[in-house]
């Protein structure tokens, strides 16, 4: 993995996006000796992060449809309810 400086990205980012496309390996941005970002290809992205964020979006709709309580109507239970709306009456 390759580390640049924040001054090196700025003055040849195109020489150092040519780098990126050709290794597919991630380049560390470092400023005043610390890491403090990171270069990756798209496809890194897509891999790591938009997969965690549908996890995550489904994760929370998993957690909204569990929150939410069924009202009953009268002392009918669901499984009542489902045979009436489908013409099953007893």
């Amino acid at each position: 993995m390759d580390e640049v400086n924040a001054l090196k990205v700025r003055n040849h980012l195109g020489e150092i996006l040519d780098r990126l496309n050709a290794t597919g390996e991630p380049i560390l941005i470092s400023r005043g000796r610390k890491i403090r970002g990171v270069l990756i290809t798209p496809e890194q992205f897509e891999k790591r992060f938009v997969d965690w964020q549908a996890e995550q979006k489904k994760a929370e709709l998993l957690e909204k449809i569990r929150g939410q309580k069924l009202q009953r109507r009268g002392n009918q239970d669901s499984v009542d309810i489902l045979r009436q709306l489908r013409g099953y009456d007893r």
